[in-house]
C-alpha cells in the first residue's frame, strides 16, 4: 500500500494504517481529533454502520449510515477491510476509501475495536500499527462515562462490561498507553506515528538511494 513521496531524498514509503483502540470513554476520539488536526498527511477512515444517526452527526463525515440490507450486500461483495458487531449494530471499513486515501499520499487513521484491528492486521500485516489506549482505572472510566452524559445508566453498565473484555485483548497491540493525561498521551501517539513512518521496512525507495550513494 503505497503512499507518495514526501521525503526530500525521494525514498518514498509505504502508507501507515494507524489503528487507535480503547474502551469507550478512555479518550481515543479526543486523541484522534487532535492527531488529525496536527498531521496533514493523515486522513480518517470513516466506517459504515447500521446504527441510527445521532443528533449532530453528519452522514459521510462521522459514519456512512447504511441499512442492514445494504451492509449485508457490502459484506457479500467483499467491500470491507474489516467489520464487526458492536452493541447490536454492524460497523465496517470500506476498502475503496482506504485505497483512495493511500493513493492520495495519506496515511490512514482507524478508530476501531480489537476485532477490527485483528482483521485489518490479517489483511495488511506490516502496514498496520496498532495502539491501545487504557484508562488510568476502571473507576475513572466509569466516572468519565457518567460525566459525558450521553448514555443511560443501562448503556454505561453495558459499556463497562465490554470495557473489561476489550482490555483483555491488550496484547494484540503493538503499543499500549495509559491516558491519565490527554496531552502527554497525545504526544506519545504522535511519537509512535513519526517513528513508524521512518521504519526502514516502509522506505521503499531507500535501495535506489543507497545504490547512488555507493557509485
Amino acid at each position: 500500500m503505497e503512499a507518495a513521496d514526501h521525503d526530500l531524498h525521494g525514498f518514498k514509503r509505504r502508507g501507515v494504517l494507524f489503528v487507535l483502540s480503547s474502551p469507550s470513554g478512555a479518550g481515543k476520539s479526543t486523541i484522534a481529533r487532535k492527531l488529525l488536526a496536527n498531521e496533514p498527511d493523515l486522513a480518517m477512515s470513516v466506517s459504515a454502520t447500521t446504527r441510527p444517526i445521532r443528533p449532530g452527526e453528519v452522514d459521510g463525515k462521522d459514519y456512512h449510515f447504511v441499512s442492514l440490507d445494504k451492509f449485508r450486500d457490502m459484506v457479500a461483495a467483499n467491500e470491507f477491510l474489516e467489520w464487526a458487531h458492536v452493541f447490536g449494530h454492524r460497523y465496517g471499513t470500506p476498502k475503496a476509501q482506504v485505497e483512495a486515501m493511500l493513493g492520495a499520499s495519506k496515511d490512514v487513521l482507524f478508530d476501531i475495536d480489537w476485532q477490527g484491528a485483528q482483521q485489518l492486521f490479517q489483511i495488511a500485516g506490516g502496514d498496520v500499527v496498532r495502539v491501545f489506549i487504557l484508562p488510568p482505572s476502571m473507576e475513572e472510566l466509569n466516572e468519565r462515562l457518567i460525566r459525558r452524559a450521553t448514555d443511560s445508566a443501562e448503556v454505561i453498565e453495558a459499556r463497562m462490561l465490554r470495557a473489561t473484555a476489550e482490555v483483555s485483548h491488550w496484547d494484540g497491540y503493538d503499543y499500549v498507553l495509559v491516558n491519565d493525561d490527554v496531552e502527554r498521551c497525545f504526544e506519545d501517539v504522535k511519537t509512535i506515528l513519526a517513528a513508524e513512518r521512518l521504519k526502514r521496512s516502509r522506505q521503499t525507495g531507500v535501495i535506489g538511494f543507497i545504490r547512488k550513494l555507493m557509485k
